[in-house]
């Protein structure tokens, strides 16, 4: 899982991904650095997955506390996205609602010091319950989404309900970081294909000193 939180620890990071190579990845990266206590937690595919595992998790004594992160892999919405861009959400949207990102700006310049020459993108991040292929992707994107996944929008919309403090300035810390895999022009065959999957899988690898950052910053006395 990772570090546990101990007596007197600051509030704790929780990173929710999908995927056994997803967990894989984040579980394999550079760990050092880490401000507080961290565990990556494997939830499954899709949203009731992801609903029901980060429920359960923040429903626990030492992690009830923690901040959440979304991350793994997604589909890039965008003309001339390519496997490996990194996706930070402003927001996530799903049909039972919108939830406001924690600090988007400061993971954005964390992400392009940790993982130089990727692309990063920002905007809305929206959540489906099957993967997206053709014209449903170009409805999504004239929506205004600029990706697609199956779990961020249920993780943060559950991590926020479990907090019971809305989007409002003392909601718990929630974000999404996701590596596209496909895009309009890089399309998967299946969900279990990764096209591009080495170069997606190395930066998924790199990401968790931005994260690190972003969790340090939550860290600090609040002006």
């Amino acid at each position: 899982m990772g570090r546990e939180p101990g007596p007197g620890a600051g509030p704790p990071l929780l990173i929710a991904c999908a995927l056994g190579i997803e967990h894989f990845a984040l579980r394999s990266g550079d760990r050092g650095g880490a401000p507080g206590p961290v565990t990556v937690l494997r939830t499954g595919m899709g949203p009731e997955r992801a609903h029901r595992a980060v429920s359960r998790t923040l429903g626990e004594e030492r992690w009830r506390d923690a901040a959440v992160i979304a991350s793994g892999f997604c589909a890039g919405l965008a003309p001339g996205m390519h496997p490996g861009d990194l996706i930070v959400a402003e927001e996530t949207r799903a049909p039972d609602g919108t939830t406001l990102c924690t600090g988007t700006d400061l993971l954005v310049k964390a992400l392009v010091k940790a993982v130089p020459g990727r692309a990063v993108h920002t905007g809305p991040l929206i959540g489906s319950d099957h993967v997206v292929r053709g014209p449903e992707r170009a409805a999504l994107r004239a929506g205004g989404a600029i990706a697609v996944d199956m779990e961020s929008a249920a993780t943060l919309r559950t991590a926020r309900a479990a907090g019971g403090l809305g989007d409002g300035p003392d909601a718990r810390p929630v974000a999404a970081v996701r590596v596209v895999v496909d895009a309009p022009e890089h399309e998967l065959v299946r969900i279990g294909t990764v096209r591009g999957g080495i170069s997606a899988f190395r930066v998924l690898r790199a990401v968790l000193p931005a994260f690190f950052e972003w969790h340090r910053s939550l860290l600090l006395p609040r002006r």
